[in-house]
């Protein structure tokens, strides 16, 4: 019983992977939507908060 348990966890765990590996649509905007420098995302369409000079 316990046996089963363990291989019907790892072929879930399995197809979570294989999920977690597809390509959604949306995935390149939302990498352009990251600051090159320091890896945050951008919200609106100023500069990241890492490029403001304070002054």
């Amino acid at each position: 019983m316990i046996f089963k348990i363990v291989i019907l966890f790892l072929v879930g765990m399995g197809v979570l992977a294989m999920f977690g590996k597809l390509n959604y649509p949306g995935k390149a905007r939302l990498q352009s939507a990251k600051c090159p420098k320091c890896g945050r995302y951008k919200i609106g369409k100023g500069p990241c908060a890492c490029q403001k000079h304070k002054g």
